[in-house]
């Protein structure tokens, strides 16, 4: 390397240059910052930069004033115009000399390499190291001084250069940074910590509480110099905490500073540039050229990212970048003062770049700032993007966005997004208003009507099948819908795999609605066991109808595992009791009084009585009333049960037909437990023809207490030996056929339809039927042993009094994993925790883990219970 330059020998160089500023009134502590810049020193090189504001030469100075290493500090303020070689090299011998170095002029005014290497020398003659802090040096354009600095960094041990500026200096920091010899400290580890940000807002005179604090960080991102000037603002307010959430980039100061610092210093071209991209929050190279129609974006936001031009990337490989809070909100300032009809247009853009990459939330967000919400609502209607706002409402983020959505919109687009709101709202009336609205929109003017209307539609009208019937059915809806759904574009279904759940999840209601329980049983099932990841909702709204159902057809194991799934997914979408699931609240306390364990029936009441109160809908209302009335039942308050079957008959709480149904059942049979049996005739007249198998026993039970014992026999044997029969209804009719028996002292036939009574009831433990008989009964048949010990083992779920445990039918909702199978196989071969982790090759805490969630898939609350409901599903 050769530098021939020449020095003018008569330039005065300014004093002011080699002054270490003085701290500022209002400076604050940054012990740990000071920490790494002693650290730095250690090794050749530190490098502190940042953008225009965030401390860097008040961090120095501070770390200068505080002397915490007993070396000379040579400090030089560097600016434009100190780039030529003879004055950056003047400015730093003069620099070292004044920290006590014998720095030797240089010869003739020529600096070449053996004038550095003299430099070098004299710095190595030094008794202790010399930092040079270069103040600026960003400031300095060419790549000359950075070589001749670097050749005297090569030839001497004892210089240390600290270096400053808002982009990194040409040296190459990399050959440093691979040996270890290199610091850091960028704009990250230079923004100010809350405790940094109180003791700065004290130091002015303003006491922030620490919600205020945190939204002054938030908003500022730690830098220091909005801060502070955030302070100055406040300083001046006598409601500094309410004013807070007002400060932003616009706001005098602040603006001035940046357009002062950033934007007055780029050319014409990279302004019109930051403008236009301002409308973006995170944005890639391609969005931002796709928005200011310019192809050399990528360029440009390297170049603005490289000068730390309050622009940084967003994580690690991502390819996106962002502005500065503050400053992108002064940015926005000025795009909507300079060129307001301009926005609309870039926010369009934005939208239709990212809804053309099926990045649908941001790009409804960038059509309603332009305003367009007939374009923002057939983005989420094309893109198959309805299913999203039935499932979270106003709630969700896509929801959330049409919130201020002009109440009577343009076009049916709007108006079916508003629809599909209102049901994930839970405002059925609404929905089903809004639904109808559209309908007539769409027959009035018209519409292309493309696929994802088309199956927008389907969808809203199968959820609201239960709540609005009309003339569609289920039969006709689920099967059109599902068609449409396979030929979908396989592109849009990847995006909105909820889509599948809600079809199934609303068939499965509506099914149920229409009373086909049994097919909806199934369809609840399938869409609770195949809900994807981020459809918990529909998750649990499946399992707890589901749990309901299964409560209402006697299985009563399956119920509680649904109903112990459902309320696992809300403890762990919520800790409240918003959105809690009530049905499968109420199946547990249906449950578990069924199964005579009082005490957990009580307590499950207890804890969903709120949740079914006044205004509540749906069937966990009824299911609720239904439960409450057979415990006031088991304490002998028959007024009080009746009277809260007919209160919640007389409810229009929407509750499903065969839950309505049953609710009249129950109250006719209560009635004639009471002896009123006119009273439980007039309600069981709408069930005279009816082959329904409850009906048939209520209707059984009825004769006889009209007295007519050989019609009520044979009404309630029919029930009693058909193949298929809910086993609620079969266990009612073979104890109604004892107590016929027992009332014509057929002790052996008594016995006999008891004992078919008590295999009904043994494999779901279902002891509360048979315990409401079993005094009458106890006379009749006190020496039957036998039976005796047959009613017993009721207490035990899954045996009966002959023989050994018959496991009571268990059900998965959620299938289990191929890890978790070869787990279930360990427990089944009785093998300790440590043999399964060896033989499977992981750790003791991985089986642990697989072993909580076989439990909580199968329903078991040990292992060997878990290893028995496994065998029985054939699973092992």
């Amino acid at each position: 390397m050769s530098i021939e330059l020449i020095t003018d020998s008569d330039q005065s160089l300014l004093t002011s240059k080699f002054a270490v500023p003085a701290a500022p009134p209002f400076m604050v502590s940054r012990p740990a910052l000071h920490a790494r810049v002693t650290e730095g020193v250690q090794g050749p090189v530190t490098v502190v930069t940042g953008v225009a504001g965030s401390g860097k030469t008040q961090l120095l100075a501070s770390w200068v004033h505080s002397r915490p290493v007993d070396w000379p500090v040579a400090w030089i303020t560097l600016e434009q115009g100190d780039e030529p070689d003879p004055t950056f090299w003047d400015y730093v011998a003069e620099a070292l000399r004044r920290a006590g170095v014998a720095v030797p002029p240089v010869a003739g005014g020529t600096v070449t390499r053996a004038v550095l290497g003299r430099l070098a020398t004299a710095v190595d003659q030094h008794p202790t190291p010399v930092v040079l802090v270069l103040d600026g040096a960003s400031q300095l354009p060419g790549p000359d001084w950075a070589a001749g600095l670097e050749f005297v960094l090569c030839h001497t041990d004892r210089l240390r250069v600290v270096l400053t500026g808002r982009w990194d200096p040409p040296l190459p920091l990399y050959r440093y940074r691979l040996a270890g010899r290199l610091q850091e400290l960028r704009t990250a580890d230079l923004a100010l910590t809350a405790a940094e940000v109180s003791r700065l807002m004290r130091l002015h005179g303003v006491e922030l509480g620490e919600p205020e604090l945190a939204t002054l960080l938030e908003h500022t991102e730690g830098w220091a110099a909005g801060i502070r000037l955030c302070a100055c603002v406040l300083q001046r307010s006598p409601d500094a905490k309410r004013l807070v959430d007002t400060i932003s980039g616009d706001e005098s100061t602040i603006a001035e500073y940046f357009v002062g610092e950033v934007l007055r210093v780029q050319p014409p071209d990279t302004r019109r540039f930051l403008l236009e991209t301002s409308v973006l929050d995170t944005f890639t190279p391609e969005l931002a050229a796709a928005v200011t129609a310019r192809t050399d974006a990528p360029r440009m936001l390297a170049e603005l990212t490289r000068e730390n031009a309050f622009i940084q990337p967003v994580g690690s490989g991502t390819g996106m970048y962002r502005y500065h809070r503050l400053f992108a909100e002064l940015l926005r300032a000025q795009l909507a003062w300079a060129d307001p009809d301009e926005v609309a247009l870039l926010h369009q853009r934005a939208a239709l770049w990212l809804a053309a990459r099926g990045r649908l939330t941001e790009a409804v967000g960038h059509a309603v700032l332009a305003g367009d919400w007939i374009g923002a609502a057939s983005m989420v209607i094309e893109d198959y993007g309805v299913g999203v706002l039935a499932m979270e409402g106003s709630a969700g983020r896509l929801g959330g966005l049409f919130a201020g959505m002009p109440e009577h919109p343009a076009g049916p687009e709007p108006v079916l997004v508003r629809a599909a709101i209102a049901y994930g709202d839970g405002d059925h009336s609404r929905a089903a208003e809004q639904f109808a609205y559209a309908g007539k929109l769409l027959a009035l003017q018209g519409s292309a009507c493309g696929d994802g209307l088309t199956l927008g539609c389907f969808l809203m009208r199968l959820l609201l099948l239960p709540h609005v019937p009309g003339p569609d059915t289920v039969d006709d809806l689920a099967p059109a819908a599902g068609t449409f759904l396979e030929s979908a574009p396989p592109q849009r279904l990847a995006r909105h795999p909820e889509l599948r759940t809600m079809l199934l999840a609303a068939e499965g209601r509506a099914r149920a609605a229409a009373g086909q329980v049994d097919e909806a049983a199934a369809v609840l099932a399938e869409a609770g066991a195949n809900a994807p990841p981020g459809a918990e909702r529909i998750r649990m709204s499946c399992l707890e109808y589901l749990a309901l159902i299964e409560a209402y057809r006697g299985r009563l194991g399956r119920a509680e595992a649904a109903a112990r799934q459902a309320i696992e997914l809300a403890g762990q979408r919520t800790r409240g009791r918003d959105g809690w699931p009530a049905a499968a609240e109420v199946t547990l306390a249906w449950v578990a009084l069924e199964r005579y364990d009082i005490e957990a029936a009580d307590r499950h009441l207890r804890a969903v009585q709120p949740l079914c109160g006044n205004g509540a809908t749906g069937p966990a209302p009824a299911g609720f009333a239904l439960v409450r009335a057979r415990r006031l039942q088991t304490r002998g308050e028959l007024r009080q049960a009746i009277g809260v079957l007919a209160s919640a008959e007389e409810a229009d709480n929407g509750a499903p037909c065969w839950l309505t149904r049953e609710l009249r059942l129950n109250r006719a049979r209560l009635l004639l437990v009471a002896g009123r049996p006119d009273e439980a005739e007039d309600l069981l007249a709408g069930f005279a023809d009816s082959a329904d198998p409850g009906a048939v026993v209520a209707r059984a039970a009825l004769m006889l207490a009209r007295g007519e014992a050989g019609a009520a026999h044979e009404r309630a044997r029919t029930v009693a030996d058909a193949a298929g029969v809910p086993a609620p209804a079969a266990l009612d009719a073979w104890l109604l056929l004892a107590m016929l028996a027992a009332g014509r002292e057929d002790a052996a036939g008594a016995r006999e339809a008891l004992r078919r009574a008590l295999r009904v009831a043994a494999p779901e433990s279902c002891r509360r039927p048979v315990h409401q008989v079993w005094g009458e009964l106890r006379r009749l048949l006190r020496d039957d042993d036998r039976l005796t010990l047959q009613y017993r083992s009721l207490g035990t779920p899954g045996t009966t009094g002959s023989a050994a445990g018959v496991a009571a039918e268990p059900v998965v909702v959620e299938q289990l994993s191929k890890r978790e199978l070869d787990v279930l196989r360990g427990m089944a071969e009785m093998l300790p925790t440590e043999e399964i982790a060896a033989s499977m090759y992981v750790s003791v805490n991985t089986v642990k883990t697989h072993v909580r969630s076989i439990l909580r898939k199968l329903s078991a609350s040990r292992r060997n219970e878990a290893v028995r409901r496994a065998r029985a599903l054939r699973l092992i």
